[in-house]
């Protein structure tokens, strides 16, 4: 590996950095949006129920955090695979220097 290469590596997760972020918050924005659709098309109703809602039983209130969680996992291995896969083809270096994701 050439000088050059290895400060590559070093410095690119910092460029990387504000590039992640906007990919986050746009993809916590797709995600809240297809929870939405999704519960609609589940319950039939416009709002989720909130968790501290009295007039929602513990069924509901569970499959809606489910779903949602599940939504948000997802979108977001989405939306950072394809950051990083763009990443990696405009600048030939992958952006992380390790093999562990978020969690």
């Amino acid at each position: 590996m050439a000088k050059n290469d290895k400060h590559k590596k070093k410095k690119l997760p910092l460029v990387y950095q504000p590039f992640g972020f906007a990919l986050s918050w746009a993809g916590g924005a797709l995600a809240g949006l297809a929870f939405r659709k999704a519960w609609k098309v589940i319950r039939h109703e416009d709002d989720a129920p909130d968790a501290l809602d009295p007039d929602r039983g513990w069924g509901e209130i569970l499959l809606a955090a489910a779903v949602q969680g599940a939504i948000f996992a997802v979108v977001r291995s989405a939306v950072d695979r394809t950051g990083a896969k763009a990443i990696a083809r405009s600048t030939g270096v992958w952006p992380t220097t390790d093999k562990g994701g978020r969690d």
